[in-house]
C-alpha cells in the first residue's frame, strides 16, 4: 500500500464528512465535498468547521503530493482561511490546493473553495504552511 493510499484508508474523518480528492499532478489537487444536511450549522448555512476541513484537505493533500516520491509525509503546521460567502445545502463543492513553495522541510500550498453549482462562486480562500517528514515516523 503506498502513502496516499494508507491516507486514504486512515482519514475516517474525511470519509466521516464525505470528502474526496483527485491528485491532477504533483503539488495540484483537487477536492470535493456535496454539502448535505449533516454539514449544516443553521437551517441552511454550512458550519465553519466543515469548510476548515476541507480547505486543510485541500492545502494539506497538495503538499502530501509534492514529498511522497521522497517517502515522506506532511503535518499542518497552520493555515489561514477567509471566508468569503456561505456555503448552503446541495452545494457541489471543489478545492483546488497547489504548492506555491516546495523546501527540503517546509511547504506552503494555496487553495480556493468554489461551488461548481453557483457559477463558480468562492467560498474561501486559504494559505498554508506544512512539515514534510519522512514516513517512519508517521503514526498510521
Amino acid at each position: 500500500m503506498n502513502i496516499i493510499e494508507k491516507y486514504i484508508a486512515n482519514n475516517h474523518f474525511g470519509k466521516t464528512l464525505g470528502m474526496d480528492f483527485k491528485i491532477i499532478e504533483t503539488g495540484l489537487v483537487h477536492y470535493f465535498l456535496t454539502i448535505t444536511q449533516d454539514h449544516l450549522s443553521t437551517p441552511k448555512a454550512v458550519h465553519g468547521g466543515v469548510i476548515a476541513a476541507l480547505m486543510d484537505g485541500v492545502l494539506g493533500v497538495a503538499a502530501l503530493s509534492a514529498v511522497v516520491e521522497q517517502q515522506k509525509i506532511v503535518s499542518t503546521v497552520e493555515f489561514k482561511i477567509n471566508y468569503l460567502t456561505p456555503s448552503l445545502l446541495n452545494d457541489q463543492l471543489l478545492g483546488i490546493g497547489k504548492v506555491e513553495h516546495a523546501g527540503n522541510r517546509i511547504f506552503v500550498s494555496s487553495g480556493d473553495i468554489i461551488c461548481i453549482n453557483r457559477q463558480d462562486i468562492v467560498i474561501a480562500k486559504a494559505i498554508g504552511t506544512f512539515n514534510a517528514y519522512p514516513l517512519e515516523k508517521a503514526v498510521f
